[in-house]
C-alpha cells in the first residue's frame, strides 16, 4: 500500500512537472510573439515616414536620384519581410540606405532648416529609440525562452513537445554605432 501511495505521488510529481515545465514554455513562446508585434509596429511606423521624408529631401536634393531608389528598394523589402533574420537584414539596410539620404541632407543648409525635415527627423529618432527597445525587448524574452528549451530538465520537456530555439533579432556590427538624425 505504501509503495502505491510513493509511486502514484512520484507519478503525480513527475505529470505536474510536465504541465508546470510545458505551460511556462508556452508562456515564453507568446511573450516572444509579443515582442515581436511590438517591432513589427515600430518598423511600420519607420516605413510609413520613409516616403514622406523622401519626398521632403527630393524638393531640395532632386538630382540624388540613386539615393532615393535605395532607400525606396530598402523600405520595400522591409515590406516584404517575413522571418526574423529577413526583418533584421532589411532593417539593417534601411538604416544604411537612410544615412545615406541623411548624408545627403546634410549638403542642403535649407533642407535642415525646413520645419517639416526637423520634424520628420524628429520623428524617425523616436521611432529608432523604439524600435531599439523593442528589439530588445524582444531579444530579452527569446533569451530567457532559448535558455529554458536548452537547460535540464526542462530540456527534455522541449524536446519533448517540439519547443525549439528561436532565432534573436540581430543587426549587423557596423550598424550598432549610434545613428545621429540631428543635423542643428
Amino acid at each position: 500500500m505504501n509503495t502505491m501511495i510513493i509511486i502514484l505521488g512520484a507519478i503525480g510529481i513527475f505529470v505536474l512537472f510536465l504541465i508546470a515545465t510545458y505551460n511556462s514554455l508556452v508562456v515564453l513562446k507568446t511573450r516572444i510573439k509579443e515582442a515581436l508585434s511590438g517591432i513589427d509596429v515600430q518598423l511600420k511606423r519607420r516605413i510609413d515616414l520613409i516616403p514622406n521624408l523622401v519626398e521632403t529631401v527630393k524638393a531640395y536634393a532632386k538630382h540624388e536620384k540613386t539615393v532615393f531608389t535605395e532607400v525606396t528598394k530598402a523600405r520595400s523589402n522591409l515590406l516584404k519581410a517575413e522571418t526574423i533574420k529577413e526583418k533584421a537584414e532589411a532593417n539593417n539596410m534601411l538604416t544604411s540606405t537612410l544615412k545615406s539620404l541623411f548624408a545627403v541632407a546634410e549638403a542642403y543648409p535649407q533642407l535642415q532648416a525646413n520645419e517639416s525635415f526637423r520634424e520628420l527627423q524628429r520623428q524617425l529618432e523616436d521611432t529608432e529609440d523604439k524600435i531599439a527597445y523593442s528589439r530588445q525587448f524582444y531579444n530579452s524574452n527569446v533569451l530567457e525562452y532559448n535558455t529554458k528549451v536548452k537547460m535540464f530538465p526542462s530540456n527534455l520537456v522541449a524536446n519533448l513537445f517540439g519547443f525549439s530555439e528561436v532565432d534573436f533579432f540581430e543587426i549587423e556590427e557596423k550598424e550598432k554605432k549610434n545613428v545621429k538624425v540631428n543635423f542643428e
